[in-house]
């Protein structure tokens, strides 16, 4: 082969090979941590007052590690009661404030992010709250944004 062969393929070349290393161009942003609410344990099932109401976050990791630590809230609070499932969802659609309502709200939550967390929030339920239907809800609240989560719905039967 000739010089001017040589300097043609090795121009033509060159850039593809830079192209197939494995360090990155540029910074790579971190895909975040998410928290969703719940695991059907904490809601498929009836309370009664004086419980303990356990929301079991539901976290989902990045398979690449990366990036920094979300700095997020996790909230939950249960508000009812309601005689019925059906006077629940009118309320949450924009009926008018229904008297009576009761609201019970946990603490909440700052998680670290790391990767075997698993955050929970409680919710004390009074020993003299009313049976019926309750609407739990749920927020994530960082970076600037909130996802609210609802249609979760709780019941509260009488002890027995």
């Amino acid at each position: 082969m000739n010089v001017t062969r040589v300097r043609l393929l090795t121009c033509m070349v060159m850039p593809l090979l830079a192209a197939c290393g494995t360090e990155p161009s540029g910074p790579v942003e971190g895909i975040p941590v998410t928290y969703t609410c719940c695991e059907a344990r904490d809601i498929d099932r009836l309370y009664q007052p004086g419980q303990t109401l356990t929301v079991h976050w539901t976290v989902e990791s990045p398979e690449e590690p990366g990036g920094t630590p979300p700095q997020v809230e996790l909230a939950a609070s249960l508000t009812g009661p309601f005689a019925t499932v059906g006077d629940l969802k009118a309320a949450t659609e924009g009926t008018p404030t229904v008297p009576g309502l009761l609201t019970f709200t946990a603490a909440p939550v700052r998680p670290s992010g790391m990767p075997d967390e698993r955050p929970v929030s409680t919710i004390v339920i009074a020993p003299d709250t009313k049976p019926g239907y309750y609407n739990l809800v749920t927020s994530v609240v960082g970076d600037d944004n909130t996802a609210s989560g609802g249609g979760h719905i709780v019941r509260v039967v009488p002890k027995p």
